[in-house]
């Protein structure tokens, strides 16, 4: 069976900060967080939309060079796939398996502003939500939510863990 894929690039450019990317179709609508994911339901965090990336560069793991747009080093935080969820009651949610499916929600989701998912990773799993902030912030703002699941940990703080999900290096080995 196939999945829709994720992936989370942490980036050390202008600022250290996570790359958030979604497969939508043949490509990965894609968010900076500046704090990183987080388990914890109590911390909202800013996730800037930005430019869809292909699908293929969710495997990069290196440096990018001098001179171009986002230059540092980056790594492959975490990766795994995910599931688009419907709410069909309050704070009761259905997972969409079939990848057709589920491609039509989270399209139709990301036009009204609001997605929810569960993350099958090496470091993130549950139910998550990326909301578009409305009457605040840059056109570009969202709120990455976690839900209240078993998955939940307090005080989670992605720079706990440090290396990559793919190779085990950090970013100071990448350089």
């Amino acid at each position: 069976m196939q999945h829709l894929l994720f992936v989370i690039h942490k980036h050390e450019a202008t600022n250290l900060h996570y790359d958030f990317r979604l497969q939508v179709g043949d490509v990965m609508p894609s968010w900076a967080i500046p704090k990183g994911p987080t388990l914890d339901p109590t911390l909202k965090r800013l996730a800037m939309m930005t430019t869809d990336h292909s699908l293929d560069y969710r495997n990069f793991e290196g440096v990018l060079p001098e001179g171009s747009y986002g230059a540092g080093p980056v790594i492959i935080w975490d990766e795994g796939y995910y599931l688009p969820e419907v709410e069909i009651e309050k704070n009761k949610r259905q997972l969409i398996e079939d990848m057709k499916e589920g491609n039509h929600v989270m399209k139709a989701g990301l036009e009204k502003g609001e997605i929810k998912f569960r993350l099958y990773g090496t470091k993130l799993q549950g139910s998550f939500a990326l909301i578009k902030t409305k009457g605040f912030g840059p056109k570009n703002a969202w709120l990455l939510i976690k839900h209240k699941d078993k998955f939940v940990k307090k005080d989670y703080d992605p720079n706990a863990y440090p290396k990559s999900a793919r190779s085990g290096k950090t970013i100071q080995q990448i350089i």
